[in-house]
């Protein structure tokens, strides 16, 4: 296995447009379920959503990754429920424009530098895809919580109160779980 495959590709393969169409299908859908997953903890629940991008954005690595969290945006925008919290009255692009919209595009920087830094083996160490996992978490936040000040006119101090600080206990515990499973995956696969 060379340093620059992915764990996606060492996997499956992804040398084919079917195999990579279908992966990226499962990632939409995995997206999608991950959303509505919500577990109860103080002082925010956590919903899996962000550990599914984290876990896909390394795994798929930036192609595949890129294409799948794309796909995923672009079926929400067309107003299917696979964000969480929708699902009520407002879906699609109203949603995405709404609180939530800088987060999602975090998502999409953070899927970029999961895929780099995936493509350079890091997510076959512990530390380097905990290191890694951090900095893409801040590519969450950053514009997550510049939407919210742009949006409601808040201050930082406003927007990280209430849109940083009540999940940082839900990240840290997300974070943990994706800086092992996929360098335990990884070492699994070799002894396969």
């Amino acid at each position: 296995m060379t340093r620059n495959m992915t764990l996606a590709t060492a996997l499956w393969g992804t040398n084919s447009a079917l195999r990579f169409g279908a992966l990226m299908v499962a990632g939409i859908m995995i997206l999608a379920i991950s959303a509505k997953i919500a577990v109860p903890m103080w002082p925010a629940p956590i919903t899996m959503g962000t550990f599914a991008v984290l876990a896909l954005g390394a795994a798929y690595g930036p192609k595949l990754g890129m294409a799948t969290i794309l796909g995923y945006m672009a079926v929400g925008a067309l107003g299917f429920d696979v964000f969480a919290g929708t699902g009520g009255a407002v879906n699609g692009l109203a949603y995405m424009m709404a609180g939530t919209g800088g987060y999602l595009f975090g998502f999409v920087l953070a899927t970029m530098l999961l895929g780099y830094g995936a493509t350079r083996g890091w997510d076959r160490s512990v530390w380097k895809m905990a290191g890694l996992l951090l900095a893409a978490n801040a590519l969450i936040y950053v514009p997550g919580l510049a939407w919210l000040m742009q949006l409601y006119g808040w201050e930082i101090s406003k927007a990280v109160e209430l849109g940083m600080l009540p999940y940082l206990v839900g990240d840290a515990v997300k974070l943990a779980l994706v800086a092992l499973l996929l360098p335990g995956l990884w070492t699994l696969l070799k002894r396969g």
